[in-house]
């Protein structure tokens, strides 16, 4: 019974640890203050400073199409937008990893790490 137990709780735990990795993806620690998705530039930028490096990329995106309640579509907006894609590098240090973050247009939309800073 006490092994069942044990063998359960190693289980459930190791379940649960990717899902613990996966959520820290989407949020960066600047000192005591966090940044999360969705946040714009100019947060990101006070609360963590200038970015060490930034590369612009272009995105663009496809019609919007909009459904009524009768299931008919219709276009919304501009057949074709491009809006302004940046990557922000963040060097804290050679014994911490570059974080990257991937603003689309204003808004913050993904953090990743990279190898370590330099």
């Amino acid at each position: 019974m006490l092994k069942a137990l044990l063998l359960s709780g190693c289980l459930l735990s190791a379940g649960l640890l990717p899902c613990a990795a996966d959520a820290g993806e989407d949020t960066l620690r600047c000192g005591s203050k966090l940044v999360r998705t969705g946040d714009g530039k100019d947060k990101v930028r006070t609360l963590c400073g200038e970015p060490t490096n930034v590369s612009f990329e272009g995105l663009i995106r496809g019609p919007q199409y909009v459904y009524g309640p009768y299931g008919y579509g219709s276009f919304f907006g501009p057949t074709w937008v491009e809006v302004p894609v940046e990557i922000w590098t963040y060097n804290l240090g050679s014994n911490k990893l570059l974080r990257k973050l991937r603003f689309v247009g204003d808004n913050l939309q993904t953090i990743w790490t990279d190898g370590y800073g330099y």
